[in-house]
């Protein structure tokens, strides 16, 4: 598809405009805007003294403020969209104080708690992507960026989603680090628009130069997939589990205050200084180095556990534990400064990822920013259900023999298989409890031949009951289950 215009929504200098010149000689127009107005003289000063032949157009605008359904009306078709939008996200704009941002909205319809705790941040370019898709809707052209590797695929899945007509899809690559000396996944994307059949998958090439793609991405049942082949081997797999319930850890967001070590038989925080409190509220915690690395027979921290459940009265402390009720009094001003939305409106000292599976003696765990699969089954620490961080994810169990049995589940080729077909291993945080969650360990069980022993367990597990039931119906934890089946040496 040869372009007959080309645009550089956010030119800058001019780079790609300036070059999209050179390759495209058979293009009536090329446009170039930028809000920068030295970007802008720069730009003009070169095109002046290198003499350019074809038709070029510089326009100085805002891409958040600017009519650009006027000015794609006037650009023949094919229409090639060519750039290198801003590679920050809209808090990190914030943080610098820009008002060069697009109008607030939860674009990517993220609720309740998600919203809340900052996964409807995005990245600018994203919003721009989709710009770029909606003026070409009922056109033909080209969309090629220099973009986050993790906004293209954003963007292919938006596509997918909501099948707009895009018939080829590729990502080429770039090692960011020799060529910009930046360390973020990057690539240079394209897509293709016009009438055709719609595609579902994506080539991805090793690098700019490269003739073959290295292998294909795609879509299936809703998901994008790093694995077109593994995932549908092992698609039977994906269903929600209703008795083993995947949960993160803990969430407080002042570690200085609420972060301890042990110091005899006190416990010194993150300032230094060291308090005598009651152990009742203070459990042994790990964090994501030490689940990744599988060290959790033993912990570096510990945390103090304010609440057994979310939204529960904290006023109760000042007579069941009051030295540490007097503690968080001293530390009130840090503890009411967190700035998540999450704490507004909700008791003092409020914590979230707490219920009564954060008490489970056993646990197993897996850390979400480790780049690999390793379920590892965590015991009490000291006679102490372990705690996690808000990095970790795990299902609760309530006997040593169901949490090594589990983990084995986890552990095994198949759920290896079609986990890290889902999984993009350059994402920051590539394993999600979204990802986890589209795992049956039934149906797992069931391709290993340990049906009967899930059922057993399945049968006897607490914390799936607990979901349902009260808490003034339960105790704080239960160390044997009822007929657990010991489980196998290896699955």
């Amino acid at each position: 598809m040869a372009p007959r215009s080309v645009l550089e929504p956010t030119c800058g200098r001019g780079a790609f405009l300036l070059a999209a010149c050179q390759v495209f000689s058979q293009v009536n127009k090329f446009l170039g805007v930028d809000i920068s107005t030295e970007h802008l003289s720069y730009l003009k000063e070169r095109v002046t003294a290198e003499k350019y032949s074809a038709q070029i157009e510089i326009i100085n605008g805002d891409f958040f403020n600017f009519n650009w359904s006027h000015i794609i009306n006037t650009l023949a078709e094919p229409l090639l969209i060519i750039g290198n939008p801003p590679w920050v996200t809209s808090s990190e704009l914030g943080l610098l104080k820009s008002s060069n941002l697009p109008q607030k909205s939860n674009f990517q319809g993220k609720s309740g708690y998600d919203a809340l705790t900052g996964k409807s941040n995005f990245d600018i370019s994203e919003w721009m992507l989709l710009k770029h898709l909606e003026w070409l809707k009922e056109r033909t052209g080209i969309i090629a960026m220099l973009c986050k590797t993790s906004v293209a695929r954003k963007i292919l899945t938006h596509v997918w989603q909501y099948k707009q007509k895009v018939i080829r899809a590729q990502i080429y690559r770039i090692d960011t680090l020799k060529n910009f000396n930046a360390s973020v996944d990057a690539c240079f994307f394209v897509l293709l628009i016009g009438d055709g059949s719609l595609s579902n998958t994506c080539e991805i090439f090793e690098d700019l130069s490269a003739q073959k793609p290295s292998h294909v991405i795609g879509y299936q049942d809703n998901t994008l997939v790093s694995n077109v082949i593994d995932y549908k081997r092992w698609s039977h797999l994906r269903e929600t589990n209703s008795v083993y319930i995947w949960r993160s850890g803990l969430k407080h967001d002042c570690s200085n205050v609420m972060e301890l070590e042990q110091e005899g038989d006190k416990f010194r925080n993150g300032y230094g200084n060291v308090f005598s409190l009651e152990r009742d509220w203070v459990y042994p915690l790990l964090k994501s180095s030490d689940v990744g690395n599988s060290r959790t027979s033993t912990c570096r921290k510990y945390v103090l556990v304010t609440q057994r459940y979310i939204g529960e009265d904290t006023t109760h402390l000042k007579f069941d534990a009051p030295k540490i009720w007097g503690y968080l009094q001293n530390y009130r001003e840090y503890l009411s400064k967190r700035s998540s939305s999450i704490y507004r409106n909700r008791p003092e000292f409020s914590i979230f990822g707490v219920g009564e599976y954060t008490f489970a003696p056993w646990k197993v765990a897996i850390s979400g920013f480790y780049k690999t699969l390793n379920f590892v089954q965590v015991d009490p620490i000291d006679g102490q259900p372990v705690v996690f961080d808000d990095t970790i994810y795990f299902l609760s169990c309530g006997s040593k023999s169901e949490a090594s049995f589990i983990a084995a589940l986890l552990n095994s080729q198949p759920a290896k298989e079609f986990l890290e077909s889902m999984i993009f291993w350059s994402d920051k945080r590539p394993i999600t409890i979204e990802l986890l969650k589209r795992l049956n360990l039934r149906a797992l069980a069931q391709v290993l031949g340990k049906e009967e022993d899930y059922n057993g367990y399945a049968l006897s597990n607490y914390y799936q009951k607990s979901s349902i039931l009260p808490l003034s119906q339960h105790s704080r934890y239960e160390t044997s289950p009822i007929n657990s089946p010991k489980p196998p040496n290896s699955l």
